[in-house]
């Protein structure tokens, strides 16, 4: 479920539970476009027969297409009215401490930190997650930093 606010009510959010998203499965088509935009190739995530052999038995999601699902999952999570422009500012303290098999799903949670004023603007802090269906470690934990203009 979206939580949606208005601008002038956005300061006072930090520590704000987000909850979480709906699940999404991590298809080796997504993996293969992903190889694709990036020029990554390497067998482990491309080459499911040769990956079934190797230290993950089975064909595994980039870690970097794991951390961008931060976007998607941060935007169904979170939406502010009455602003003109939203920003990506930046990652703190990315870990990928789990990888994503194909065929996987994930979900992702965040967690308000700090929203701080910029000028013309805020800025929050999110402690992001991005879990795997019925795994004991998530697969990406990150803060995010997004920017809201007014």
């Amino acid at each position: 479920m979206t939580t949606t606010v208005d601008y002038a009510d956005v300061a006072g959010l930090a520590g704000t539970d987000l909850g979480w998203t709906e699940w999404l499965e991590v298809t080796q088509e997504r993996v293969n476009l992903f190889a694709d935009a990036t020029d990554d190739h390497q067998w482990i995530h491309v080459d499911p027969e040769r990956a079934a052999e190797g230290p993950f038995g089975g064909a595994i999601a980039h870690g970097f297409l794991s951390l961008s699902l931060t976007v998607k999952f941060w935007s169904e999570l979170f939406d502010v009215t009455g602003v003109t422009t939203r920003v990506n500012y930046g990652l703190d303290k990315v870990r990928f401490v789990s990888p994503v098999k194909v065929g996987a799903r994930v979900r992702g949670g965040a967690v308000i930190a700090e929203v701080t004023e910029i000028p013309g603007g805020y800025q929050f802090a999110v402690d992001q997650t991005i879990e795997i269906e019925g795994a004991g470690k998530p697969a990406v934990v990150a803060r995010g930093l997004y920017r809201f203009y007014a």
